[in-house]
């Protein structure tokens, strides 16, 4: 597929949280960010959540997984189907099952689908070509990173912390030529983030979420569970790397015997043992930390990153880009670049053994 010059291009990312899908429109080379665009949001309902929940763990032709994957498509359709003058669609899907040394990834959701109901080239199966190369698949927000951090015109290393179901952090240096070039990324799950947050608040009260991190901040952390979890092999792995949603899910049950406050404060307190722990795998101490994702708006979590880190922690909001659509708009940005058979991975991102453009694109018709 050939494309000239600025490209409309509109992305989708349905997270680990489960919440819904974002989209946004990025007009982009697929190297240089032009302009933010639209955005918009579509709610998973309960009854979707549901669906999607019951399919976790699970790889193609298992049960519950088409039904998974006819709910991410119709979810997607619907957003995507409200924007004009696109040229190209980013559409990620769903990850149900992540196991990059094992089954490989899968992301429910048929690209194909997607291209003959909004009539449009999409994008999609972005992880597939990184794990088959031995990457890790995952993360793939990194190369618009760098892109972002050239946009706000960094001229020093800093961090993207995306908190989702899921922590991952970017280090960037913006001086590089370019985000494949040695040294110019570092990117990896730092650990769980809301996932084990959101999983507890759902099966004790009902809730999807600790709504601003109060339930959190009104408990006590149990610092004996905290440490105990940071003895866990996965911080004594050297990064890239990355996390199944579900990895840690034997935490949720090890606050089992703690009142909701407490557990949630412990669950958050984890999450932010987690980033503290990551940050000492940076090549260089970032000069800030820009939090991205739906923990930024969780309290306790960014008031346990200010304590920890060493380093200004920000929400993206404070250098004009936004935090609800960031991944959104990264998926917008790496269809451009799967178009254009540019890389979206390499070793410093995924640890795959050379820069590697994944993604397939399907037409309508």
């Amino acid at each position: 597929m050939k494309l000239k010059g600025p490209v409309r291009a509109l992305g989708a990312m349905s997270g680990t949280s489960l919440d819904g899908v974002d989209a946004a429109v990025v007009e982009t080379d697929g190297e240089t960010v032009f302009r933010f665009g639209e955005t918009a949001y579509r709610a998973y309902s309960e009854a979707d959540r549901a669906v999607i929940r019951a399919a976790l763990g699970r790889w193609p032709g298992e049960p519950g997984v088409a039904e998974a994957a006819e709910v991410v498509e119709t979810a997607h359709a619907v957003v995507l189907s409200g924007f004009e003058g696109v040229d190209l669609v980013g559409f990620h899907g769903q990850t149900l099952a992540h196991e990059p040394r094992g089954r490989g990834t899968h992301q429910a959701g048929d690209g194909r689908v997607l291209a003959e109901v909004l009539g449009l080239p999409v994008a999609w199966d972005f992880r597939s070509a990184d794990v088959g190369m031995g990457g890790e698949g995952a993360p793939l927000a990194p190369f618009f990173h760098f892109a972002c951090a050239r946009w706000i015109g960094a001229n020093a290393p800093l961090a993207f912390l995306n908190l989702g179901g899921v922590g991952n952090l970017t280090w960037v240096d913006p001086s590089k030529s370019a985000p494949e070039a040695e040294g110019a990324l570092l990117a990896f799950d730092t650990g769980p983030a809301n996932a084990p947050i959101d999983d507890l608040v759902t099966a004790r009260r009902g809730w999807a979420r600790d709504e601003g991190g109060a339930l959190a901040a009104s408990g006590q952390a149990d610092a004996g569970l905290v440490a105990g979890f940071l003895d866990h092999a996965w911080f004594h792995r050297v990064p890239p790397k990355s996390l199944d949603r579900d990895a840690f899910g034997a935490l949720v049950a090890a606050v089992d015997r703690l009142a909701d406050a407490d557990a949630a404060a412990t669950l958050a307190a984890c999450a932010v043992a987690a980033v503290a722990e990551g940050l000492a795998h940076c090549p260089t101490p970032p000069e800030r930390v820009l939090v991205t994702g739906g923990g930024r708006h969780n309290a306790c979590l960014m008031a346990g990153l200010k304590d920890a880190l060493a380093c200004p922690v920000q929400p993206v909001e404070a250098i004009g880009l936004d935090g609800d659509m960031l991944e959104a708009q990264a998926f917008a940005f790496l269809a451009v670049r799967v178009a254009r058979g540019l890389p979206t991975s390499c070793p410093g991102t995924t640890g795959v053994a050379a820069a590697v453009g994944g993604g397939v694109i399907s037409t309508p018709g």
